[in-house]
């Protein structure tokens, strides 16, 4: 296997970021569960000279968040994983301890990285190891079963995915993703001539994440030399050479690039803010009329290629819409109680959702021709205008769009912020 990066790959789009969406063709992983303890190494310690910047890749900033923290977010949000460690240099500790305490990152720890990518891994193995050590009593929960080794530099991996690496990681002991070779790889004479070329066909990029049983990569890197800390770079060979553990190779999605250049950083800002703004969940509260309401929006952007998913409460299995990065819409008919839309921030606010960049949440109220009072319509202007300034306080962005529904066959709109 030959370890790169295609160019054509930066084009493709990850869909919903960091979590799949309710997609047609793939089966939805939210409801999976996984009854084997499952931890995180991502190794952070590269100086990311290929960028020419002097941050480091892994801690530039872009949305106002370092892109480390979006990688880190992808997997805290899969619910079978336990545990995150991220292998930094020690002259980067403190800032990662930040990014952790700054956005408020649950699942993860830093540990002191080496001084190449697989004494970095190595760290991030053995701080596994020594967390199970901290009590005996905490032995059995704390060991995971599989680990998934990922660089932290691509923050577009899917649940999906992850849970094929794990699955296949512990039945075979060891599990990588592949994707195909869109150049042909040449090999050169020391004179600098074509020596021979490499059938395209029988070859496949090595990418991340890739996923061991603990026990095989462990072992793999208490039996390494000194020559492999310092000059390999694939681990699933340190599984077949040191413990004959033959790795599942899966053929993941065009979505696993690594951010490398410093073109890199503008696509991946680039992805992240176009899919803020083309989905969202719409809550109807239940009621009839709202969710007529809610097919009518639904099939107007049809044709704007967004994604609108309909629930009638975020309650339940729809809980995991709070964990996505979709907007809101909140309909109501004749009623323009804010109750709903006070719930919803709430819900919102204990859910973080808000900390990492401005969430929008729209109020869309279909009035009737008992709501034409003025003072009512004051009153409620006025209501939205408080809620929104509360709202804003907290890093989210909140709309009324008032429609009224005469006896006329006209419409009326009128909209309030």
């Amino acid at each position: 296997m030959e370890r790169g990066n295609c160019d054509s790959d930066r084009a493709a789009h990850p869909g919903v970021f960091l979590s799949r969406g309710s997609g047609k063709s793939d089966p939805q992983p939210a409801g999976r569960s996984l009854d084997f303890p499952v931890s995180v190494v991502l190794p952070a310690g590269g100086t990311g000279e290929r960028t020419g910047l002097q941050t480091p890749k892994q801690f530039c900033s872009f949305l106002g968040r370092p892109l480390i923290s979006y990688t880190i977010q992808a997997f805290e949000r899969v619910s079978w994983i336990q545990s995150i460690v991220v292998a930094v240099a020690k002259e980067n500790m403190d800032l990662m301890t930040d990014i952790i305490q700054r956005f408020q990152h649950r699942k993860v720890r830093a540990v002191p990285g080496g001084s190449t990518r697989h004494r970095s891994i190595c760290s991030g193995v053995l701080a596994l190891r020594e967390k199970e050590q901290e009590g005996k009593e905490r032995l059995a929960l704390d060991r995971p079963k599989v680990v998934i080794i990922h660089d932290a530099v691509r923050p577009f991996v899917e649940e999906d995915f992850l849970y094929k690496i794990a699955m296949a990681a512990k039945e075979q002991g060891a599990a990588g993703a592949i994707r195909p070779l869109v150049s042909t790889v040449i090999a050169t004479t020391s004179e600098g001539y074509l020596d021979h070329s490499l059938e395209r066909a029988k070859y496949r990029a090595s990418e991340m994440p890739q996923g061991f049983r603990y026990d095989v990569i462990y072992q793999a890197y208490q039996r390494c030399t000194e020559s492999d800390f310092e000059f390999g770079t694939e681990c699933l060979h340190l599984a077949l050479q040191y413990c004959g553990t033959n790795a599942k190779l899966i053929e993941g999605p065009p979505t696993l690039w690594k951010v490398t250049y410093k073109r890199d950083l503008a696509a991946a800002e680039s992805i992240i803010k176009e899919t803020l703004s083309r989905s969202a969940c719409i809550v109807t509260g239940g009621s009839a009329q709202a969710a007529a309401l809610a097919d009518a929006l639904q099939k107007a952007v049809g044709a704007l290629d967004m994604e609108l998913d309909i629930i009638p409460e975020l309650k339940g299995d729809n809980g995991r819409y709070l964990l996505k990065e979709w907007n809101f819409i909140q309909v109501s008919v004749s009623h323009p109680c804010l109750s709903g839309v006070d719930a919803l921030l709430a819900d919102l606010e204990a859910a973080n959702r808000a900390l990492l960049h401005p969430l929008v949440v729209i109020w869309v109220h279909l009035s009737g021709s008992d709501e034409l009072s003025i003072s009512r319509s004051m009153a409620k202007h006025v209501a939205i205008m408080d809620l929104g300034s509360a709202a804003k306080l907290r890093n989210i962005l909140l709309y009324g769009i008032q429609l009224h529904q005469s006896e006329s066959p006209r419409m009326g709109i009128t909209s309030q912020t």
